[in-house]
């Protein structure tokens, strides 16, 4: 579901395309960018350090649409932003002969961090109003300076810490075998190398007997399944609304863990239908419990416990023969 506003908005697609990337004037390697994924990843350019990228944009809407609305001094407008440094950098694009609108926007590496999201916006004058937004992007393109792949969605952390004598703010979780973090970029599973003895070796493990293989599996869905519920706690937790107070679909990893589960946790919805009904759900408090079984559901089929039990059952049972 797009925001619904009081005056005329694009019903066609809007579309940015990256047509190419350069890095202190060199050419990024094309196994950089993914127009599947919408991913740049810069970490490994060629270039250990540098200055300035580059980003030919083109982006095309609906001509058609632009030429009859109701609305005057469309303007295109490539924006690229980060929330750790809260930088951003923005660029006009400008609409050629053949209908596509063009422009270069430059990234400084001194002013970005981590991870950036490029999107497009399109606003106008209407009604004697300018700078409406009618219309922009629904899926963002991810520039990511710290990845080697172009890759949507980033792995989750592994660390293997002693709570009982490591860092402050785990100590009072000493008796728990692990605990995942989801304040950071990047989701992190902390596991506990002195609450269960011999456990972390097992998980760090690849051989073994066929009884650790299976402690192996267990405890790695286990903690998938805690780590899923995790992330999707966290990303519908602190959801942006637009001006109509609709929620808008989170970046990063928020965005992948939600567009994964939320198909299982709000069946035969959009993403953005879905999102809306569990922004619903979570502040009235009506039928959010039920959201819980879903989320849990999810969690699992993500995880693969089941699969995982009925293997470590069938060989009980075969045991036990």
């Amino acid at each position: 579901m797009r925001p619904v506003y009081s005056y005329p908005t694009l019903l066609g697609d809007v579309d940015l395309k990256i047509a190419a990337v350069t890095v202190d004037g060199h050419p990024l390697p094309y196994s950089m960018v993914s127009p599947t994924e919408h991913a740049v990843a810069l970490h490994e350019s060629g270039r250990a350090v540098w200055e300035t990228a580059r980003f030919d944009l083109k982006a095309t809407l609906p001509d058609r649409e632009i030429s009859d609305g109701e609305w005057t001094d469309v303007v295109c407008l490539a924006a690229l932003t980060e929330k750790a440094t809260n930088a951003q950098t923005t660029r006009r694009l400008v609409r050629g002969r053949d209908g596509t609108w063009a422009g270069t926007l430059e990234m400084s590496r001194r002013r970005y961090a981590r991870r950036a999201s490029l999107s497009l916006v399109v606003t106008a004058t209407i009604g004697g109003v300018p700078g409406r937004v009618i219309g922009g992007t629904e899926r963002d393109w991810f520039v990511d300076v710290a990845a080697s792949n172009p890759m949507r969605q980033r792995d989750v952390d592994i660390v293997d810490e002693d709570f009982r004598d490591g860092p402050e703010w785990l100590r009072e979780f000493k008796d728990s075998p692990w605990i995942v973090d989801t304040s950071g970029d990047i989701p992190r599973v902390y596991l506990n190398t002195t609450a269960v003895e011999g456990l972390v070796d097992i998980l760090n493990g690849s051989a073994g007997s066929a009884e650790e293989r299976l402690v192996r599996d267990l405890a790695a869905s286990q903690i998938a399944q805690d780590a899923w519920t995790a992330m999707f706690h966290s990303a519908v937790s602190g959801l942006e609304v637009d001006e109509d107070g609709t929620p808008l679909m989170p970046d990063g990893w928020r965005e992948s863990v939600l567009r994964t589960m939320l198909p299982d946790v709000i069946p035969d919805r959009q993403p953005a239908d879905a999102l809306y009904e569990i922004a619903r759900r979570r502040a009235d408090g009506i039928g959010w419990s039920e959201i819980q079984t879903r989320i849990q559901y999810a969690a699992g089929r993500r995880s693969q416990l089941t699969r995982k039990f009925m293997t470590a059952v069938r060989s009980a049972h075969q045991k036990g023969e």
